[in-house]
């Protein structure tokens, strides 16, 4: 690895999240994320396979279609000229994170919320898969913001931690791809219905991919909360709560969260998380203030490991 490799990657992270701040994600149906989408969702279809091959064909496409999301972002890796990495890899790796847009839908939801309770419902619908008919305005707030809370790993943090340590043998852009192909494929494939037996690989990819970077994000959370005085709740609400809600990843993010910001996510008859000492309408800006924290916060030691570790390299000759 050169050292100068690891530099232009710390420095192509930060540039990817000031592009992500001016541009957010552009409403294109040629979006490389929006392509990716289209393609699921031609093979992703469980009516075009016979049961007994379900599973094996949601395992093959999983796997030729995190190849050909990825391809392109790797061999940019591979063969681009370093100015024409700096410029290029930022808007490239910019594709495999949302930022901005994710603050955007809660606060966008909870604007909604304004115009009445059925305004609210049909925005949310477009952040969650839960029916959200008999929703109250409460339960509309804590949708949107369990969303983004959850995505908090899924569409920041989980894509930068693959850039950073990839980057590391010269396959960052390549790294993030292939986890924003794998999370694309969870988000459209991996629910217990008629896409269980289709999007079992899709969703357990997802869970693996997840662990790490879902506790990085549950530390960053804890040590935000630190500056606020909130971070022994957070704790005792992430001990309490984290396996309240299905999955390995989510619960414990989402509940030190809660516990950090003294509000309570509740999926009506699934789970209730945190112990709601004020309303989602009272501490849901919060919510957004540790969602800028943490992104902020992990990006900045993650490129600065980076360059770091160029240092070393440089200071040792290895």
């Amino acid at each position: 690895m050169v050292p100068t490799d690891l530099i232009l990657a710390g420095a192509v992270l930060l540039l990817a999240l000031a592009v992500d701040r001016l541009m957010g994600d552009p409403h294109s149906p040629y979006h490389p994320v929006a392509l990716l989408g289209r393609f699921i969702g031609w093979w992703g279809r469980p009516a075009w396979y016979s049961p007994r091959f379900q599973r094996a064909a949601g395992i093959f496409f999983w796997l030729v279609t995190v190849c050909i999301f990825a391809l392109p972002f790797f061999l940019f890796d591979r063969y681009a000229p370093w100015l024409v990495f700096l410029i290029g890899a930022p808007f490239l790796l910019k594709c495999c994170f949302a930022w901005r847009s994710l603050e955007e839908h809660s606060v966008d939801v909870v604007a909604a919320l304004e115009s009445g309770v059925d305004a609210g419902r049909e925005l949310v619908k477009l952040m969650v898969s839960r029916e959200t008919a008999q929703l109250d305005a409460e339960h509309i707030r804590s949708a949107a913001y369990e969303s983004a809370t959850e995505n908090l790993t899924d569409s920041i943090v989980s894509p930068l931690f693959y850039f950073a340590l990839l980057s590391v043998f010269g396959l960052g852009l390549a790294g993030a791809a292939v986890f924003r192909a794998a999370n694309t494929m969870d988000a459209m494939l991996g629910y217990r219905d008629e896409r269980t037996r289709i999007g079992w690989c899709a969703a357990r990819m997802d869970d693996v991919l997840n662990y790490i970077p879902a506790r990085i994000t549950t530390f960053f959370l804890l040590a935000y909360f630190l500056t606020t005085g909130t971070a022994a709740r957070a704790w005792k609400v992430m001990r309490q709560d984290r396996k309240k809600r299905p999955g390995f990843n989510g619960g414990i993010v989402m509940a030190a969260m809660a516990g950090g910001c003294g509000i309570r996510f509740e999926k009506p008859g699934v789970y209730t998380i945190g112990d709601g000492e004020r309303s989602l309408e009272e501490g849901g800006p919060a919510i957004v203030r540790a969602l800028r924290a943490v992104t902020l916060a992990f990006a900045a030691i993650a490129a600065g490991t980076l360059i770091l570790l160029a240092w070393l390299i440089h200071s040792t000759g290895i």
